[in-house]
Formats: structure tokens, sequence, C-alpha cells
């Protein structure tokens, strides 16, 4: 089953290269350090941690775990007991301006013994401060690259996005959505066709993060609006750990901690009962997370 899949380990590893080395000529400040771990039951994985003076906290992993599936994901999933290979990469950057948003992304490919198959994956965008010219731009990306696989991607995906990434509890999306997709398979379409797509949305992200990077970076900002980014990446944590399948899947197949957790922002805030003030950029903010927003069209 390996073997046989070697090209997709192959490529993400090539990804996980390939965006690092392209975060590193952007962000001057850059510091980097890596984790090398293996899993008990077999595979293992980098880690990639940085910062710099662009971005605060930022982290690429990679890994490709394999080995007997637990038994409480094969339930899940109403699978018999059997092997899986489960590979991919996911990305999460946190910015030091708050104009600058979070973006995650993840690519990923599951296989099993019993011969299941599909590919999964995404981009998401978290602003702290919503632009309405930076979602319009960021959607318009996500469905050029969706349009030239399948006119059906990205209305669909989008979708998928926002039921997905919202934090139910609250009310409200995590942010302005992207696309995701989990288990995809196409009637129409072979591994290899959908492999290409996947390749092309892990290809996308650093074009989308390198144009919003330069309209952002060098915005004049205060305490105030620092405060205000705290509170949002405080959301940000309250998803990650309430509602991310993600992160459930990783400890439930005992994965390593400290890789699965990450995604997490080196400094969170929580205050009681927070209000925003009616009209303000922050107020405005709270007004666009909400599903169903048709942003390649609004602007």
């Amino acid at each position: 089953m390996l073997q046989e899949s070697q090209h997709i380990i192959d490529f993400f590893k090539s990804l996980q290269d390939d965006i690092c080395q392209q975060i590193e000529s952007i962000d001057t400040g850059f510091q980097f350090h890596q984790d090398k771990w293996e899993r008990d039951g077999g595979g293992g994985g980098r880690t990639r941690i940085f910062k710099g003076d662009i971005i605060e906290k930022g982290g690429v992993n990679f890994s490709a775990v394999s080995g007997k599936m637990p038994e409480k994901i094969a339930s899940s999933l109403d699978l018999p007991e059997n092997e899986f290979l489960a590979t991919g990469v996911s990305i999460v950057l946190h910015p030091r301006n708050p104009f600058v948003p979070i973006i995650h992304m993840n690519v990923r490919y599951f296989e099993t013994s019993v011969g299941k198959w599909w590919f999964g994956g995404g981009i998401d965008l978290t602003p702290h401060y919503v632009q309405e010219a930076d979602a319009q731009f960021f959607h318009q990306m996500l469905k050029d690259v969706c349009d030239n696989h399948n006119s059906a991607y990205y209305p669909k995906f989008k979708t998928w996005a926002d039921d997905y990434f919202f934090v139910r509890h609250r009310n409200e999306t995590r942010g302005i959505g992207g696309i995701f997709f989990d288990q995809l398979q196409d009637e129409n379409k072979s591994k290899l066709e959908l492999f290409e797509f996947v390749k092309d949305v892990g290809n996308q992200f650093m074009p989308i993060y390198s144009e919003l990077l330069q309209r952002n970076k060098d915005r004049l900002y205060n305490e105030s609006q620092v405060h205000w980014q705290r509170m949002r990446r405080g959301r940000y944590v309250e998803f990650n750990l309430v509602w991310d399948r993600g992160t459930k899947f990783g400890l439930d197949t005992n994965g390593r901690t400290e890789s699965i957790l990450m995604s997490l922002p080196p400094l969170a805030s929580w205050e009681y009962d927070y209000q925003t003030i009616e009209n303000s950029p922050e107020n405005l903010t709270l007004s666009f997370l909400k599903k169903g927003i048709d942003w390649v069209s609004k602007v």
C-alpha cells in the first residue's frame, strides 16, 4: 500500500519544502526549527515551526503515518479492522500585523487496506479585520483553481467550508471561509486527475498569501488593534479545540501532540462578555462572519 502511494507522499514532502523556502524569502527575520518524528504505530513526519518579522508564529507540517487503524477511527468510518495510510501537509500562519489575515491550508490523502481511499483538504482565511477587496481576491483565486478542474467544485466546496468552519457555540464563522472538501471522489475523474486538483490547491497557497502580505504587511496599527487581534485569535483557538475534526483525528490516531497543536497562536485573549462598539471596524468585521456571502461578486 505504501509503495503504491509513494508519489503522493513525495509531492507532499516537496510542497512542504517549497512553501517553507518561499516564506523564508519573504520574511527577512525568518527563524526556523524542525522536528523529525516517528509514530509508534508506523510512519512519521517533519514539523517545521518558524517566526519572523512578518509571521509571529507559523507552522508547515508534513506527515505520512500508517499501520493498524485505531478501532475508534474504523468504527466512525464504518470499516472493518484494517491497515491505513494518511499523508498530507498542514499549514497555519499567524501574522504580527492585525491587518494581515491568518491563513490555513491542508491537503491530504487517506487509504485503507480494504480498498477505500480519498483526498481531502482546502484553504481558508481568517482576517482579524475583514477587508472586502482582499476577500474577493481570495475567493476568486480559489474559484479559478476549482474551475480548472470542475465548475461545480467551487460552489460546493465553498458551502462546505462555510458549514465546516462554523463556531456553533458563538454562532459565527471562523473567518471568511474558502474551500473545504473531504473524502473526495468523482465518478468522472480518476485518482490521478483528483490528485492533480489537490496539487493545484496546494500550489495556489503561496501566490494567494504573498499577495495578501504585500497588500497589508506595512500598514500601521496600534495596541487597541493588537488587542482585537488577540480576541479573534481566541475564537480561532475555540474552533480548533472544540470542533476541528483534524485535531480530533490526530489525537485519536496517537499523533504527535506538539505537531497537532502547532496551529494555535502564540498569544490569544478571552474577556468575559466582550462587546464591540457599534459602527466600529471591529463591529463591521463581526457582521461579515456568517455563511453564504458571495465574495466573488460582492466587490
